[in-house]
Protein backbone atom coordinates (compact mmCIF):
# COMPACT_ATOMS: atom_id res chain seq x y z
CA UNK A 1 0.00 0.00 0.00
CA UNK A 2 1.37 3.28 -1.01
CA UNK A 3 1.18 6.26 1.06
CA UNK A 4 1.85 9.96 1.24
CA UNK A 5 2.03 12.22 3.79
CA UNK A 6 2.44 15.84 4.49
CA UNK A 7 5.17 17.56 7.37
CA UNK A 8 3.12 19.77 9.72
CA UNK A 9 6.01 21.75 10.32
CA UNK A 10 9.86 22.33 10.65
CA UNK A 11 12.49 21.81 13.41
CA UNK A 12 14.36 24.66 14.32
CA UNK A 13 17.44 23.33 15.70
CA UNK A 14 21.41 24.12 15.96
CA UNK A 15 22.81 21.18 14.00
CA UNK A 16 23.34 21.99 10.23
CA UNK A 17 25.17 18.68 9.54
CA UNK A 18 24.70 15.38 9.86
CA UNK A 19 27.82 15.05 11.41
CA UNK A 20 27.23 17.66 14.38
CA UNK A 21 23.86 16.11 15.74
CA UNK A 22 23.78 13.95 18.36
CA UNK A 23 23.23 10.19 17.99
CA UNK A 24 20.73 9.76 20.59
CA UNK A 25 18.20 12.32 21.77
CA UNK A 26 20.32 11.48 25.45
CA UNK A 27 23.55 13.05 23.97
CA UNK A 28 21.76 16.23 23.49
CA UNK A 29 20.58 17.38 27.23
CA UNK A 30 20.20 20.82 27.04
CA UNK A 31 20.12 21.56 23.88
CA UNK A 32 17.04 23.99 22.54
CA UNK A 33 15.67 24.29 19.15
CA UNK A 34 12.28 24.67 18.59
CA UNK A 35 9.64 23.12 16.46
CA UNK A 36 7.93 25.21 13.96
CA UNK A 37 4.22 24.32 12.64
CA UNK A 38 2.65 25.29 9.94
CA UNK A 39 -0.40 28.32 10.01
CA UNK A 40 -3.45 28.05 8.40
CA UNK A 41 -3.96 24.16 8.74
CA UNK A 42 -5.61 24.76 12.27
CA UNK A 43 -2.80 23.31 14.24
CA UNK A 44 -3.64 25.89 16.92
CA UNK A 45 -6.66 24.03 18.29
CA UNK A 46 -4.15 20.84 17.96
CA UNK A 47 -1.73 22.15 20.28
CA UNK A 48 -4.56 22.68 23.18
CA UNK A 49 -3.46 20.49 26.67
CA UNK A 50 -0.10 20.20 25.15
CA UNK A 51 1.82 22.02 27.41
CA UNK A 52 0.46 19.80 30.04
CA UNK A 53 3.01 17.30 29.00
CA UNK A 54 6.65 17.49 30.15
CA UNK A 55 7.77 15.03 26.96
CA UNK A 56 6.76 14.72 23.67
CA UNK A 57 7.74 12.17 21.03
CA UNK A 58 8.59 13.82 17.64
CA UNK A 59 7.74 11.51 14.36
CA UNK A 60 10.11 12.95 11.72
CA UNK A 61 11.07 12.39 8.01
CA UNK A 62 14.69 11.43 7.55
CA UNK A 63 14.61 14.06 4.75
CA UNK A 64 18.80 13.32 4.30
CA UNK A 65 18.24 10.05 4.07
CA UNK A 66 19.07 8.32 0.44
CA UNK A 67 18.10 4.80 -0.15
CA UNK A 68 18.85 1.64 2.38
CA UNK A 69 20.52 -1.53 3.38
CA UNK A 70 19.09 -4.62 4.89
CA UNK A 71 22.69 -4.82 7.17
CA UNK A 72 24.24 -1.76 8.68
CA UNK A 73 26.90 -0.82 10.86
CA UNK A 74 26.03 1.41 14.05
CA UNK A 75 28.39 3.48 15.62
CA UNK A 76 28.40 0.94 18.48
CA UNK A 77 29.16 -1.94 17.01
CA UNK A 78 32.35 -3.39 14.98
CA UNK A 79 30.16 -6.02 12.83
CA UNK A 80 26.88 -5.25 10.81
CA UNK A 81 23.27 -5.61 11.95
CA UNK A 82 20.11 -6.18 10.63
CA UNK A 83 18.49 -2.70 9.94
CA UNK A 84 15.38 -3.22 11.96
CA UNK A 85 17.90 -4.14 14.94
CA UNK A 86 19.03 -0.37 14.90
CA UNK A 87 17.99 2.96 14.54
CA UNK A 88 19.86 3.79 11.46
CA UNK A 89 18.53 6.92 9.79
CA UNK A 90 18.32 4.99 6.26
CA UNK A 91 15.19 2.88 5.85
CA UNK A 92 12.60 1.98 3.66
CA UNK A 93 10.27 4.04 4.97
CA UNK A 94 12.72 7.27 6.32
CA UNK A 95 10.64 7.50 9.67
CA UNK A 96 12.28 8.93 12.35
CA UNK A 97 11.06 9.17 16.52
CA UNK A 98 12.24 11.33 19.35
CA UNK A 99 11.59 11.98 22.20
CA UNK A 100 12.01 15.77 23.64
CA UNK A 101 11.36 17.42 26.63
CA UNK A 102 8.64 20.24 26.17
CA UNK A 103 9.41 23.75 27.86
CA UNK A 104 6.50 26.10 26.71
CA UNK A 105 4.35 26.70 23.61
CA UNK A 106 4.21 30.12 22.12
CA UNK A 107 1.41 30.59 19.20
CA UNK A 108 2.58 27.40 16.66
CA UNK A 109 6.00 27.14 18.22
CA UNK A 110 7.08 24.70 20.65
CA UNK A 111 10.24 25.79 22.50
CA UNK A 112 11.56 22.04 23.42
CA UNK A 113 14.94 20.67 24.81
CA UNK A 114 17.28 17.72 24.28
CA UNK A 115 16.90 17.37 20.97
CA UNK A 116 19.14 15.74 18.42
CA UNK A 117 17.07 16.38 14.96
CA UNK A 118 18.81 18.53 12.22
CA UNK A 119 17.68 22.24 11.16
CA UNK A 120 15.23 22.28 8.88
CA UNK A 121 13.86 18.35 9.50
CA UNK A 122 10.07 17.96 8.57
CA UNK A 123 8.28 17.14 11.58
CA UNK A 124 5.42 14.41 10.99
CA UNK A 125 3.63 14.44 14.02
CA UNK A 126 3.21 14.95 17.52
CA UNK A 127 2.03 12.65 20.40
CA UNK A 128 2.51 12.70 24.56
CA UNK A 129 4.95 10.95 26.14
CA UNK A 130 2.87 9.26 28.93
CA UNK A 131 5.52 7.76 31.59
CA UNK A 132 3.25 4.77 32.59
CA UNK A 133 2.87 3.27 29.32
CA UNK A 134 5.58 3.87 27.74
CA UNK A 135 8.55 2.66 29.69
CA UNK A 136 9.29 -0.93 29.93
CA UNK A 137 10.67 -2.04 33.22
CA UNK A 138 11.66 -5.15 31.85
CA UNK A 139 12.92 -4.24 28.76
CA UNK A 140 16.52 -5.30 27.12
CA UNK A 141 19.24 -4.26 26.08
CA UNK A 142 19.24 -6.20 22.96
CA UNK A 143 22.58 -6.78 20.99
CA UNK A 144 24.02 -3.34 23.24
CA UNK A 145 23.78 -5.95 26.53
CA UNK A 146 25.78 -5.97 28.90
CA UNK A 147 25.51 -2.15 29.47
CA UNK A 148 24.91 0.93 26.80
CA UNK A 149 25.98 3.43 26.16
CA UNK A 150 29.77 2.73 26.08
CA UNK A 151 31.27 4.71 28.17
CA UNK A 152 33.25 7.52 26.09
CA UNK A 153 37.07 7.70 25.62
CA UNK A 154 37.84 11.12 27.74
CA UNK A 155 39.61 13.07 25.19
CA UNK A 156 41.88 15.70 26.27
CA UNK A 157 44.23 18.57 24.10
CA UNK A 158 47.55 19.16 24.43
CA UNK A 159 49.03 22.75 24.63
CA UNK A 160 49.72 22.91 20.95
CA UNK A 161 46.52 21.85 20.22
CA UNK A 162 44.24 23.84 22.45
CA UNK A 163 45.82 27.08 20.86
CA UNK A 164 45.44 25.44 17.33
CA UNK A 165 41.63 25.61 18.08
CA UNK A 166 41.31 29.04 19.63
CA UNK A 167 43.03 30.16 16.17
CA UNK A 168 40.47 28.62 14.07
CA UNK A 169 37.98 29.60 16.21
CA UNK A 170 38.20 32.74 16.19
CA UNK A 171 38.00 32.62 12.58
CA UNK A 172 34.76 30.90 12.48
CA UNK A 173 36.06 27.09 12.40
CA UNK A 174 34.81 25.70 15.67
CA UNK A 175 35.26 21.78 15.40
CA UNK A 176 36.55 20.94 19.05
CA UNK A 177 33.30 19.81 20.04
CA UNK A 178 32.75 17.28 17.11
CA UNK A 179 36.25 16.19 17.83
CA UNK A 180 35.51 15.16 21.16
CA UNK A 181 32.61 13.90 20.28
CA UNK A 182 33.93 11.85 17.37
CA UNK A 183 36.84 10.90 19.47
CA UNK A 184 34.65 10.30 22.49
CA UNK A 185 33.29 6.75 20.49
CA UNK A 186 37.20 5.56 20.55
CA UNK A 187 40.16 5.40 18.51
CA UNK A 188 39.34 2.61 16.02
CA UNK A 189 38.50 3.52 12.43
CA UNK A 190 34.69 3.09 11.33
CA UNK A 191 32.25 4.01 9.25
CA UNK A 192 30.87 7.01 11.17
CA UNK A 193 34.77 8.46 11.81
CA UNK A 194 37.29 8.26 9.56
CA UNK A 195 40.75 6.96 11.61
CA UNK A 196 44.36 5.92 10.56
CA UNK A 197 46.04 4.05 13.04
CA UNK A 198 49.50 3.11 13.33
CA UNK A 199 50.34 2.15 16.82
CA UNK A 200 48.91 4.16 19.34
CA UNK A 201 49.19 7.58 17.10
CA UNK A 202 46.39 8.09 14.79
CA UNK A 203 44.86 10.93 12.76
CA UNK A 204 40.87 12.04 12.40
CA UNK A 205 39.53 13.20 9.47
CA UNK A 206 36.81 15.91 9.96
CA UNK A 207 36.08 17.77 6.90
CA UNK A 208 38.75 19.56 5.60
CA UNK A 209 40.87 19.38 8.98
CA UNK A 210 42.76 16.54 10.69
CA UNK A 211 43.79 15.83 13.97
CA UNK A 212 46.67 13.36 15.65
CA UNK A 213 45.56 11.69 18.62
CA UNK A 214 47.57 9.49 20.97
CA UNK A 215 46.06 6.67 23.09
CA UNK A 216 47.30 6.45 26.51
CA UNK A 217 45.01 3.15 28.01
CA UNK A 218 42.01 4.43 28.07
CA UNK A 219 42.07 8.24 27.51
CA UNK A 220 42.79 10.08 24.28
CA UNK A 221 44.94 12.85 23.62
CA UNK A 222 44.86 15.44 20.46
CA UNK A 223 48.13 16.58 20.22
CA UNK A 224 47.94 19.27 17.07
CA UNK A 225 45.51 19.93 14.09
CA UNK A 226 46.64 20.37 10.69
CA UNK A 227 44.89 21.06 7.33
CA UNK A 228 43.90 18.18 5.11
CA UNK A 229 44.82 20.13 1.97
CA UNK A 230 48.22 19.52 0.13
CA UNK A 231 50.68 22.84 -0.58
CA UNK A 232 49.38 22.93 -4.40
CA UNK A 233 46.04 23.37 -3.02
CA UNK A 234 47.12 25.88 -0.54
CA UNK A 235 49.37 27.71 -2.92
CA UNK A 236 46.59 28.03 -5.64
CA UNK A 237 43.04 28.05 -4.15
CA UNK A 238 41.23 31.73 -3.46
CA UNK A 239 39.14 29.67 -0.89
CA UNK A 240 41.82 28.28 1.50
CA UNK A 241 42.50 31.77 3.34
CA UNK A 242 41.94 30.09 6.63
CA UNK A 243 44.08 27.23 5.95
CA UNK A 244 46.67 28.89 4.89
CA UNK A 245 46.94 31.22 7.43
CA UNK A 246 46.79 28.35 9.83
CA UNK A 247 50.01 26.96 8.45
CA UNK A 248 51.91 30.52 8.33
CA UNK A 249 51.13 29.98 12.05
CA UNK A 250 51.91 26.35 13.22
CA UNK A 251 53.98 24.91 10.56
CA UNK A 252 57.01 23.63 11.48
Amino acid sequence: MKMTFESIGVARTPWTEKRQAPRQPAAARGVKATIELFAGKGYEDALANVEEWSHLWVLFAFDKSRGWSPKVLPPRSRVKKGLFATRAPHRPNPIGMSLVRLRRVEGLVLHVEDVDLLDGTPILDLKPYVKYTDIAEDAGAGWLAPADPVAPWPVSLSSRAREELAFLAKRGVRIEDELRAALGLGPEPHAYRRIKRTGERGVLALKEWRAEFVVRGRSIEIVRIRTGYRARDLATRDDLAVHRAFESEFSG
